[in-house]
C-alpha cells in the first residue's frame, strides 16, 4: 500500500508535493480547485507546467478529491447542472495535470432508487463529454449521513451496472465511512468478511484509492466524523489489516484526519503496522 495524506495546495497545486515529502508520504491527495465554492480561477499553463515538473521530480502518485457541493442525485435543475459542470471541470483539471482519479461522493436523495438512477444519468452525461479522457471518477463509500447514497455496497454495484461506461468508474474505500455505515472492520475477522462482501458485490479490482480515517462515532452510526488513527472507535486493527493486505499493495491510501500538522506521525505509525 502506498501511504500518504491529503495535502494543502496553498500557493498553487504544485506546492502539495513538497508538503507530502515533508510528511514522509508515498502518495498524496489534493483539491484541484476550492472544494467549497462553485467557481475557481482556471488552471494556468504555468501552474500545469510546475505541477507536472514536481510530479516527475518527486515520483509521488496523486489523486484528487472533488467539490463537496456536488450532488449528482439532485432533482433541482440548477443544482444538477452546476454539479455536472463542476465534475466535468474537475475531471478536465485532472486530465491536464495527469492525475488519474477524481474522487466524488455519489450524491444524496430521499428516494434511493430514483437517486441512483439520477446519479447514473449524470455520470453518463459527464462521460459523454469527456470521452477521450484517461482520468477516471472514483465513487467514494459514504457514511450514509442524511440522505447520502453510496453507504451500501449494493448502491455502488447498482451504479456500475447501470452506467454506460462502467470501465471509467472506480471506487474509493473510506475506513471511517465503512464503519459508520455498519461494516464492522474493527477486527481481523470483520475486516476479511467486509472485503469478501465487497468482492462479491462490487469487486476489489474496482478499488483505485483508499481513505485512511479512524471514526469518532460508533459502528452503524451513519455519522461522518473522522478521528486520528488509533484514537477513535476503529482502533489500529483495521489499519494493520489494510497496510498488510497484498490485494492493495499498489493502491494509494491517504489520511484525511483532523490535524494535518500530525500527518508525519500518522504516516510513520501506519508504516510501522506493515508486515516486516
Amino acid at each position: 500500500m502506498l501511504i500518504g495524506a491529503h495535502e494543502s495546495v496553498a500557493g498553487g497545486v504544485s506546492q502539495a508535493f513538497a508538503r507530502a515529502e515533508a510528511h514522509g508520504a508515498h502518495c498524496l491527495q489534493l483539491f484541484t480547485k476550492t472544494a467549497r465554492a462553485w467557481k475557481a480561477p482556471p488552471l494556468t499553463e504555468e501552474e500545469q507546467r510546475l505541477f507536472l515538473r514536481e510530479a516527475r521530480r518527486s515520483g509521488l502518485p496523486t489523486q484528487a478529491h472533488g467539490s463537496y457541493l456536488v450532488n449528482l442525485a439532485t432533482e433541482d435543475t440548477a443544482l444538477r447542472k452546476r454539479s455536472i459542470d463542476c465534475v466535468k471541470d474537475e475531471l478536465s483539471r485532472c486530465e491536464r495535470l495527469g492525475v488519474p482519479s477524481l474522487i466524488i461522493h455519489p450524491g444524496a436523495h430521499k428516494d434511493e432508487q430514483l437517486g441512483l438512477q439520477l446519479i447514473c444519468e449524470a455520470l453518463d452525461e459527464v462521460h459523454s463529454q469527456t470521452q477521450k479522457y484517461s482520468a477516471k471518477i472514483c465513487l467514494e463509500t459514504t457514511a450514509g449521513q442524511g440522505n447520502c447514497l453510496g453507504w451500501r455496497f449494493d448502491h455502488l454495484a447498482s451504479i456500475l451496472e447501470q452506467v454506460e461506461a462502467p470501465d471509467r468508474l472506480g471506487v474509493c474505500l473510506d475506513t471511517c465511512h465503512l464503519f459508520a455505515a455498519g461494516y464492522d472492520i474493527s477486527t481481523r475477522r470483520g475486516y476479511e468478511d467486509v472485503m469478501e462482501d465487497f468482492q462479491s458485490t462490487v469487486g476489489l479490482h474496482k478499488v483505485r484509492c483508499i481513505h485512511l480515517n479512524d471514526s469518532k462515532k460508533g459502528l452503524g452510526c451513519r455519522v461522518d466524523r473522522h478521528q486520528e488513527i488509533g484514537l477513535g472507535t476503529l482502533g489500529l486493527e483495521p489499519f494493520r489489516a489494510l497496510v498488510g493486505d497484498p490485494r492493495f499493495e499498489h493502491v494509494p491510501a491517504v489520511l484525511e484526519t483532523p490535524y494535518p500538522e500530525r500527518y508525519g506521525n500518522a504516516i510513520a505509525l501506519l508504516k510501522s503496522l506493515a508486515p516486516g
